[in-house]
């Protein structure tokens, strides 16, 4: 007789072991929630069973029915910021999530400047991260690193935790990421969660799909794992493995600093950056969710081999908020390193990200934003250039005058220039150019910006669009 019912109980424990509702690790103890809004809860439990969940702010039940494979999904009504709180859900047996704050949640991608942890990486430290560190500590600040994973397919896991900010849990963070939470904390007052997902030298078409990349013929769409030559850089792994598991984790936005690794790819930019934010928007499903994005710091590429003018990637860079509604672009000409790829200065980064969303998402007022050329007359010998966004007027960093413009005739050959400014333009002439046709500044790999208009740098730029 014993050995029928141990044939039984085996035969029943694995049913057993799934009659427990189980969810992603993203929905777990510390989570945060977006305020105020339907946010979605999904996870698995029996086949065809009956689930219900409790929400401890208002005591709300809700239910839903797991499908064959046992997979269950559940909007549930957030209210305004505040926490802790708890959810509870059964099929029959009970799981709590512990310590559930309600606030705003962003999520943060990219490549190696936004991976860049608050400790830097070997030899290449974060500016003010040791004083900020040790200060770091709150608990309304809660922040999750979605662990690298490439996939030939799409995955539905990631693996990870929510940690509170502490100078321990900080050390390890994303340096830009934490910088624009903590802005967002200090002014919003209401808890912040962060959602890492980056990996450092990946392509933006690791980021997308293979249905997205079609538009771009040199995109070499792995056919089978064994194409799968980096785990960064190849097309369509990185939202297979990290990206695909967290879209439906209802947020308030997106930030994202990636650009690096496209600049010998510069020319499809513009187009394959738009291409993923209106992706990755269509499958979220909350519509024209915000997305702010880091434009590229001035650094030297020829030491790392490549013979490209990196200005050519930011101006890309510069279009894509001209060509996709609710983004926004931070300009660091002012926060580069002529020898390094990866910027000290991850503070500037953050809180420029943090200004774009508190002006245009949270519509806090008194937010400037960065100018933009707009356009230029030449006038004999001499070229006028002027900005939008400039009700400030723009101005020289470091001094009257700057080093850093150039025109050229209809040789097209460029030539260093004096520039001044008068009444919110900048006035362009060069003894060896009589007639000039075009004006660009620092439009060069490397170079320190000084165009500046109420605080903040304007992107280099060129008036013509020669190769």
């Amino acid at each position: 007789m014993k050995k029928p019912l141990l044939l039984l109980l085996s035969a029943l424990l694995p049913l057993m072991a799934q009659s427990k509702v189980t969810m992603p690790a993203l929905f777990s103890d510390g989570m945060v929630m977006q305020r105020e809004t339907q946010a979605n809860l999904w996870g698995t439990c029996r086949a065809n069973a009956t689930v219900t969940i409790t929400t401890s702010w208002d005591n709300k039940r809700y239910q839903t029915r797991s499908d064959n494979d046992g997979r269950w999904q559940q909007s549930i009504e957030t209210p305004e910021a505040g926490g802790p709180y708890a959810i509870t859900l059964s099929d029959g047996e009970p799981t709590t999530l512990r310590d559930v704050l309600i606030g705003e949640v962003w999520v943060c991608s990219g490549q190696s400047n936004m991976e860049m942890p608050m400790k830097g990486f070997k030899g290449q430290p974060v500016e003010g991260a040791i004083a900020d560190g040790l200060h770091s500590r709150d608990s309304a600040l809660r922040m999750f690193t979605v662990k690298r994973n490439s996939q030939f397919a799409p995955v539905d896991t990631v693996s990870g935790q929510w940690l509170a900010a502490t100078p321990a849990h900080v050390r390890d963070f994303s340096a830009t990421a934490y910088y624009f939470g903590r802005e967002l904390r200090q002014v919003l007052d209401v808890p912040v969660g962060l959602i890492v997902a980056a990996w450092g030298g990946s392509a933006c078409e690791a980021w997308m799909t293979a249905d997205w990349l079609r538009a771009f013929p040199d995109a070499r769409i792995p056919q089978t794992s064994a194409d799968i030559k980096s785990p960064n850089r190849t097309p369509t792994v990185l939202y297979n493995g990290m990206l695909h598991p967290i879209i439906g984790f209802t947020m308030r936005g997106v930030i994202w600093y990636q650009g690096e690794d496209n600049v010998p790819r510069y020319a499809t930019y513009a187009d394959m950056l738009s291409t993923m934010i209106n992706g990755w928007r269509a499958e979220w499903k909350q519509g024209e969710f915000p997305f702010y994005y880091c434009q590229i710091a001035p650094y030297d590429y020829s030491l790392i081999g490549w013979e490209v003018n990196s200005a050519l990637l930011r101006e890309q860079q510069s279009r894509v908020e001209r060509m996709v509604p609710s983004t926004g672009m931070a300009v660091l000409m002012d926060a580069g390193l002529e020898y390094g790829i990866h910027p000290r200065k991850k503070r500037l980064a953050g809180e420029r990200l943090a200004l774009l969303a508190l002006g245009k998402t949270y519509q806090v007022g008194g937010i400037p934003d960065h100018a933009r050329y707009e356009g230029v007359e030449f006038r004999g010998d001499t070229a006028v250039v002027r900005f939008d966004r400039s009700k400030e007027w723009v101005y020289f960093d470091r001094g009257t005058s700057s080093h850093l413009f150039e025109v050229a005739g209809s040789d097209r050959v460029f030539h260093p220039a004096e520039a001044w400014i008068e009444r919110n333009r900048v006035y362009v002439r060069s003894e060896k150019v009589p007639a000039p046709v075009a004006v660009r500044y620092a439009f060069h790999n490397w170079a320190d910006g000084d165009l500046f208009c109420d605080g903040l740098p304007v992107s280099s730029f060129r008036t013509d669009d020669w190769e």
